[in-house]
């Protein structure tokens, strides 16, 4: 296809719409929207854990994304968001309290800017010498239960962050019950947008229970009304010490793995093999985040919650990216876009939230599935059996100063057992 030259479908029932095809703009412009919600919770959340601007966040976000689209030729469906990866090395550091503006921001965007010129040069080297070497490392048993670990590891902020109080967890229960009816039992355009009207639905009962009722923490509207409509962020410059770019660097290894999980699950729902863009994927990854890390923001990564939407929706057009990340911009420039989508209720983005990341587990099974994956084979079911539980619990190993977390350890986890077993004739 052409850059920015989709061939228009129509809206039918079951029906795939393709990297290379759209639906009409109206329908393509609310699945932008429905893909901006479902990143917009962990964008956000990332950089207030470190101390950053999440206004800057979202900006990048956006800008990151058309970056990525324009290194893969507009054939790869993806949005880049905040990398919850660099949070353990950030606050590390930085000496992050915790609270309020990081004081150290400039140290730490130095680090980041390292770790995305780092991946430039990995994705240099995998689009120069190919991919057979990754398919050898990373088999469809390692990619399927990396892509899994992605979903149940990132379980626990819903769950354990975003529901403080007894009434705050049964509005979760009201969200992803609302979503799955709507996903079951409507049809054509408002089953494709089954997480937004989903979230408009559970926003409404919330509101008719809290404001209405006072069962709970009441909506507040008024941030809308005092935000401006238009003000520009505050942009921070990077300050490059040996000992940050040290420690936050190697997260380049990280956003490899996830990356690359995340460019399996999409093959594997497109249909589509992506092998040979796997390269200019790392390359645009890479050079969203150095650009994020330069004007102030989070590294980048490809978001596992917005594969989880395409999984349910079906549809995988570029064109649908294209528009999310143009939202983004709005957002990051227009406080007020921003205050409206913060009002949405704590409870009701964490169930939201539990939909999605399922959904995203689930695309990892899918991958056993499609790929026939043999489970009586001990090999397959031991790297399986122990990449979940290291990654669901969050199996951290530390290394000095460099902590490797639940989805990391699970990644190198699944690799490396992956190789070792291999070397067994019984396995």
């Amino acid at each position: 296809m052409s850059l920015f030259s989709w061939r228009e479908v129509a809206m039918s029932p079951g029906a795939v719409v393709a990297p290379d095809e759209r639906l009409p703009w109206p329908q393509t412009a609310a699945m932008g929207v429905q893909h901006v919600i479902a990143m917009f919770g962990a964008t956000v959340l990332a950089p207030i854990l470190m101390g950053f601007s999440p206004n800057i966040a979202i900006l990048m976000s956006g800008i990151g994304t058309l970056i990525f689209f324009l290194v893969t030729g507009g054939r790869v469906p993806s949005y880049l968001g905040s990398s919850f990866a660099f949070i353990g090395v950030v606050i590390a550091a930085t000496g992050y309290g915790g609270q309020g503006p990081n004081a150290n921001l400039a140290v730490a965007l130095g680090g980041i800017v390292a770790c995305g010129v780092l991946y430039i040069v990995i994705g240099a080297i995998v689009q120069a010498v190919g991919t057979g070497w990754i398919e050898r490392f990373m088999p469809p048993v390692v990619t399927g239960a990396v892509v899994a670990v992605i979903g149940l590891n990132l379980a626990q902020v819903p769950i354990k962050n975003m529901a403080p109080t007894n009434f705050d967890a049964w509005m979760q229960a009201v969200t992803f019950l609302s979503v799955g009816l709507v996903a079951v039992f409507t049809r054509g355009m408002v089953q494709r947008l089954l997480i937004l009207v989903g979230l408009l639905l559970a926003s409404v009962v919330y509101a008719l229970l809290t404001n209405g009722l006072g069962l709970g923490k009441p909506m507040d509207f008024s941030g809308i009304a005092a935000a401006a409509w238009f003000g520009a962020p505050t942009f921070t410059t990077p300050v490059f010490e040996a000992g940050a770019m040290l420690l936050i660097a190697p997260v380049a290894i990280i956003l490899v793995a996830e990356n690359l999980g995340h460019l399996k699950a999409v093959t594997a729902m497109t249909g589509r093999n992506l092998d040979p863009l796997i390269g200019r994927a790392f390359i645009g990854d890479g050079i969203a985040t150095v650009v994020s890390g330069g004007a102030g923001g989070t590294g980048v990564t490809t978001y596992a919650e917005n594969i989880g939407v395409m999984a349910a929706t079906r549809i995988y057009s570029t064109a649908v990216f294209v528009v999310a990340a143009l939202i983004a911009l709005l957002l990051g420039f227009s406080p007020k876009f921003g205050a409206l989508i913060q009002a949405i209720p704590l409870p009701v983005m964490g169930g939201v939230s539990i939909v999605v990341f399922g959904l995203i587990a689930v695309a990892g099974a899918k991958i056993w599935v499609d790929n026939k994956v043999d489970f009586s084979q001990n090999r397959n079911l031991i790297v399986a059996a122990i990449t979940l539980i290291l990654g669901t619990g969050d199996f951290t190993l530390k290394f000095g100063q460099f902590a490797l977390g639940g989805i990391g350890t699970a990644t190198f986890g699944a690799i490396i057992l992956w190789a070792l077993l291999g070397r067994s004739r019984n396995a």
